[in-house]
């Protein structure tokens, strides 16, 4: 399959799934889907501003205008927002509140601004993002430099996460470098530098300065790459492929070490049936202790069997990220391959674009039609083809 039918298709697919509200997660009316989704939306909305589709762009500015109305008073973003006759029922989390939204907002108003020169957009919503800011300032509790999740508390919703997350840090320092972009603030400059220590210190192998939690990070085996999370009762060690993509891409942690991530997440990548990279590795079988948490972690049927959806499945949109990683680290070619197993993988099915595929024996999971698939194939491939940058 050639690259251009397939991005051609993606795009087709963004088409689809844009409403007067904004971007929706699938083109099919399934589940929670058709609604306007922040994390879900704001991606889609990077990968309008990358094809630069003027509708489908119009599209991403709906989204965020859709996720600014419906802010709550204390600053907290919808997870996601649904339209019907009745007006519009807003979710702001369902087991737990969603942290990513809040950052994924700040992140999407701040790049539209920047690719489409509008600063007059920033303008307008500056007040709500600074008031997300000063609800992730909160969200530290301790008052250290890292924000709490709660468990279920961002997109991997089922997963094993929570405490300091590190997806959860590293997009409050994207959505902070985006925002400084047009504030100019020294101080943002100072909280972008102390979290970014605090990344260091508390998940790179070797790092001085003050731990969190000294007796757990001593007992850790940090060598290969950035853990996915830790809290008072310890470290959770999985291998989390999109924070360890975003800590590439914000370069966060000593080159050498960034070098190491790189190295054992292609090889992970390009040893897999689909040449795709997993969420989360190795996945949680039920013999592990963490099983007893995973299975539990579901609203409505569990998913997370071992090596599909968070528990080691493979996500279009998390390859699209890790492309860009790549790009970022001058691995062209390793991006250009990956890029084609993205579109090998949303190909399936007569262009399908699954949410996600068992690692293991390459069987689409979730829901198809999935925005963000194709959202995913688009940046990356537009990141090659045009040389589209992001606000970084």
């Amino acid at each position: 399959m050639t690259s251009n039918i397939s991005y051609s298709k993606a795009i087709e697919l963004l088409q689809k799934c844009s409403s007067e509200q904004g971007f929706l997660a699938s083109a099919q009316d399934i589940s929670n889907y058709k609604r306007v989704w922040a994390r879900d939306g704001v991606i889609c909305g990077l990968a309008a501003l990358a094809s630069g589709e003027a509708n489908l762009i119009a599209t991403f500015k709906k989204t965020l205008e859709t996720l600014a109305t419906f802010q709550h008073s204390i600053g907290t973003i919808p997870s996601n927002v649904q339209f019907n006759n009745d007006g519009a029922e807003v979710s702001y989390g369902g087991l737990a509140g969603r942290v990513d939204a809040v950052t994924w907002f700040i992140i999407g108003v701040c790049q539209y601004a920047y690719a489409t020169n509008d600063v007059n957009f920033l303008a307008k919503h500056a007040a709500k993002i600074e008031k997300g800011l000063k609800l992730l300032d909160a969200w530290e509790f301790n008052n250290r430099g890292l924000v709490y999740v709660p468990l279920s508390g961002n997109w991997a919703d089922e997963y094993i996460t929570d405490g300091y997350v590190l997806y959860d840090q590293l997009l409050r320092v994207w959505a902070l470098k985006s925002y400084n972009h047009f504030a100019e603030e020294a101080s943002i400059d100072e909280k972008i530098k102390q979290i970014e220590e605090c990344i260091i210190q508390n998940f790179c192998p070797k790092s001085g300065g003050e731990k969190y939690h000294e007796r757990a990070y001593e007992v850790c085996d940090i060598s290969n790459y950035l853990p996915c999370s830790f809290s008072p009762a310890g470290y959770k060690s999985q291998f989390d492929g999109f924070a360890n993509s975003l800590a590439l891409l914000l370069d966060i942690g000593p080159a050498n070490f960034q070098k190491t991530i790189v190295d054992y997440a292609t090889t992970l990548q390009q040893e897999r049936p689909l040449g795709l990279l997993p969420a989360f590795w190795p996945p949680i079988h039920e013999t592990d202790p963490d099983w007893y948490l995973l299975k539990n972690n579901c609203k409505y049927e569990f998913r997370n069997y071992p090596n599909e959806f968070h528990n080691g499945g493979s996500w279009p949109m998390v390859n699209g990220f890790f492309g860009l990683a790549l790009l970022s680290k001058n691995e062209k070619a390793n991006a250009t391959q990956l890029l084609q197993a993205i579109n090998d993988a949303n190909a399936l099915a007569d262009f399908s674009f699954y949410e996600n595929f068992n690692t293991a024996t390459k069987a689409p999971n979730g829901v198809p039609f999935c925005a963000w698939s194709a959202a995913g194939a688009v940046l990356l491939h537009q990141s090659i083809h045009t040389n589209f940058k992001l606000l970084l």
